[in-house]
């Protein structure tokens, strides 16, 4: 096992060890902070109330993920071929971004009976934009010398774009692909947070308030793990779905091999 692996696991296994010793030595109660042996105990006794949760937190996350890609990708290839219209909607683009969920995912909340598309909406809100910019760049980053190849074979626009501009365009799709991955997570779990819905059909957030409510804190730390651990799936199959996709052709993929 390489270093890049072993360095990690052992840093956080010596992180673990010091926050148990931590805890033991102060006599911390665990309503304050938990240990981490008491969290992972409470991960497996209350897995039957954790995992219907996670599952619930993934399937928005999941939804709005390949939302922010067909729209993304799809506004990304329009403003490729219309100036005009990256000029008329970009900026409205830019505005969503940076405008914090937080305050506009009440609204959306109160506007959208269905609490599931409520929260769809506010993660594909916060997804979305890295896959828009970074196609966009992809597509104006085409080689010029290709470009007059193209051209001086008579490839119209459509051919260009697909066989020149997208293939170049793919590593930069995939880059915002992974950014887009830990903030659809993020989305989803902020506007579960916001929405405050309780029920059979609730997120890891809701488990939290939950936890705090009732003081079950280890509790609220197995969730704190879960959506973290999730985070890091989807980094992790983002990231092999982009070496698969980029490894014999691209160098950010070769760079190691």
């Amino acid at each position: 096992m390489s270093a890049r692996f072993v360095a990690p696991i052992l840093m956080g296994l010596a992180m673990l060890g010091l926050w148990e010793a931590i805890v033991r030595s102060a006599a911390i109660p665990p309503y304050i902070l938990p240990g981490p042996i008491l969290v992972a105990k409470t991960l497996v006794t209350d897995w039957s109330t954790l995992w219907p949760a996670l599952v619930v937190t993934m399937q928005i996350t999941l939804e709005a993920l390949l939302a922010a890609v067909v729209v993304g990708v799809l506004l990304a290839v329009l403003f490729s071929l219309s100036r005009w219209v990256e000029l008329s909607l970009f900026p409205y683009a830019i505005i969503l971004q940076v405008t914090p969920i937080v305050a506009i995912a009440p609204l959306i909340i109160a506007w959208v009976d269905d609490v599931h598309v409520s929260l769809l909406i506010c993660a594909w809100l916060v997804a979305f934009f890295p896959i828009l910019s970074n196609t966009v760049l992809g597509l104006r980053s085409v080689d010029r010398n290709l470009l007059d190849l193209f051209g001086l074979y008579g490839a119209g626009r459509w051919r260009t774009l697909v066989d020149l501009r997208l293939p170049a365009a793919l590593p930069y799709f995939l880059g915002g692909l992974r950014i887009s991955g830990g903030l659809a997570l993020i989305g989803a779990v902020v506007a579960e947070f916001v929405a405050g819905s309780g029920g059979r059909e609730s997120g890891l957030a809701w488990r939290i308030l939950e936890s705090g409510y009732q003081l079950k804190i280890p509790r609220m730390f197995a969730a704190l793990v879960l959506i973290s651990l999730a985070g890091i799936a989807i980094y992790l199959l983002l990231s092999l779905l982009s070496h698969l996709l980029l490894r014999r052709w691209h160098e950010s993929a070769m760079a190691g091999e």
